[in-house]
């Protein structure tokens, strides 16, 4: 069911959706596990001020984008990155009613976003992003392309990750296109833009897991002994979330790349073909799980 290489979906804005994510959400919403629960509610913890620190690099450049087609692409992508913004600031209010320590790690990566609007040029800052949009792009993969890894997921949060995934996709050369045609960016400083993605990636996705878990009661030598423990269901070459997508990451490096070459998911039509006929995020989510590898 995938589009041919070379082309890419239509970015399709779709506003106001309601996951009911509220107090009847598990606080171990993932299997009853803690470790597992937590990485996912890390990853995603920075999403609100991320999309926004996407939305101020790709701006930056709007004024000076000559083809109509990719500014209009470009105001599509800001309307579903403040959509997705929308929906997890909905998702970490839940996380601080549960007593996790948003206040603090909220300030945190707003910091840092600060940080790098502030002291990097226009031009990493949107390199930076396109890095970082690649990886969001794959996150559909990670999560939905092997039906084993969401099973046992509340239905409501893995329907706003099923949603998140599908429109990264649809938008995914949107900055790598700015960030080429308009700021022309080179190889080098994509690359380097790329490398500092993969740091923070890892480094703020093992703080915040490792922050949430101390609230939640664990000692440090049992925090220690869960992320020994869960090290491979993450980074396994093979089975692990993230390392079975080490080749897709790594392919961003070839000179020539264009975020276009990689297809879509398998299971994408599924999703779109469902939410077009009823625009039910949950019934979508079940049709792209449905038609996922087992």
């Amino acid at each position: 069911m995938n589009k041919p290489l070379g082309q890419h979906e239509t970015i399709i804005p779709r506003e106001h959706l309601d996951f009911g994510l509220d107090e009847t959400i598990p606080k171990y919403w993932f299997r009853s596990d803690a470790y597992k629960t937590r990485v996912f509610d890390a990853v995603q913890s920075g999403f609100p001020d991320g999309e926004r620190y996407f939305i101020t690099s790709v701006r930056a450049f709007r004024d000076r984008i000559a083809d109509p087609a990719l500014l209009q692409e470009v105001r599509d992508f800001m309307r579903q990155e403040g959509q997705h913004g929308l929906a997890h600031t909905r998702y970490n209010s839940m996380l601080e009613r549960q007593g996790m320590p948003m206040g603090e790690i909220l300030k945190e990566g707003k910091d840092e976003f600060d940080r790098w609007t502030n002291n990097y040029s226009a031009e990493f800052n949107v390199a930076h992003t396109a890095a970082l949009e690649h990886f969001t792009a794959t996150m559909a993969f990670a999560y939905f392309a092997k039906a084993s890894v969401m099973e046992g997921a509340d239905h409501r949060i893995k329907a706003l990750f099923a949603w998140h995934a599908i429109e990264e996709m649809e938008h995914k050369s949107v900055a790598f296109d700015v960030m080429e045609k308009t700021a022309k960016v080179g190889y080098f400083k994509r690359a380097l833009a790329m490398l500092l993605a993969m740091k923070n990636m890892i480094r703020y996705t093992y703080r915040y897991t490792d922050r949430m878990l101390a609230a939640d009661g664990f000692t440090r030598a049992q925090r220690i002994a869960l992320h020994i423990r869960n090290f491979l269901w993450l980074h396994g070459p093979r089975k692990g979330i993230y390392g079975s997508l080490t080749g897709k990451l790594f392919v961003y490096f070839k000179p020539g790349f264009h975020p276009t070459q990689e297809p879509t998911i398998h299971n994408y039509r599924n999703w779109l073909e469902t939410w077009d006929r009823t625009h039910d995020p949950f019934a979508a989510c079940d049709a792209l799980c449905a038609a996922a590898y087992r």
